[in-house]
């Protein structure tokens, strides 16, 4: 199984994702965002600010050369995960429905958060219990998830909702923290799990969420 960790100017948690899966093993590498060849099975969209975000979180990037190639990824059967600005990216792109407001109290938010899973049957977080409490951090100003109430319906019909607030930190519609796609391999969340890989993190709670990935693979 080989991983790619794409890198925009302004990125600035690629080497937290990139230490995390190589410390679990993974052959990983950087891709940088002018890059074409996506021959990975795992793609990560890394939390940063590309482009400096001065636009809209996200907006920029959607049209950098590399993201030619992300639909076509994310049609294959291959894993592709957005954390942060990431996440951002993929709603800019219609990967994933919604799109991400600023903060409720309109400040940048850097905080230890509880999430609640809510769906344990997709690749990411199959190691975990259907309603188990985990830490994740955040640090986002537009973190604020939203969508319609069309959107919010389908969003339950199909059990795409992966994680939830348990204390709502940014105003999210019903306290959405992670969705995924109607297929289950493109997934968007806004805190990091890989800031909580280690326990010199102070919390491994997000160790499971990248080997889950990781035992997809060996199954395939």
């Amino acid at each position: 199984m080989k991983a790619g960790v794409v890198v925009f100017p302004g990125s600035n948690c690629d080497k937290d994702v990139f230490e995390t899966l190589k410390g679990l093993d993974v052959d990983v590498k950087y891709i940088w965002h002018d890059e074409e060849n996506l021959d990975v099975d795992l793609l990560v969209l890394p939390g940063g600010f590309s482009y400096g975000d001065y636009l809209r979180c996200g907006a920029i990037a959607r049209f950098a050369r590399i993201l030619d190639g992300i639909y076509e990824f994310s049609q294959k059967d291959k894993l592709l995960v957005g954390i942060c600005n990431g996440f951002q990216i993929l709603t800019e792109l219609k990967l994933l429905p919604g799109a991400l407001l600023r903060n409720k109290n309109l400040k940048f938010i850097c905080e230890d958060c509880t999430l609640i899973v809510e769906n344990n049957n997709t690749p990411f977080t199959k190691l975990y219990e259907k309603g188990e409490a985990v830490n994740f951090p955040i640090a986002h100003g537009e973190g604020n998830y939203f969508i319609d109430e069309e959107g919010l319906k389908k969003l339950k019909e199909n059990n795409q909702i992966v994680f939830k607030y348990r204390n709502n930190p940014n105003g999210s519609v019903e306290d959405i923290a992670g969705i995924i796609n109607k297929n289950g391999n493109v997934l968007g969340l806004m805190p990091h799990p890989e800031r909580a890989s280690s326990k010199l993190l102070g919390c491994d709670d997000g160790t499971r969420f990248f080997k889950g990935a990781i035992e997809y693979f060996k199954d395939w």
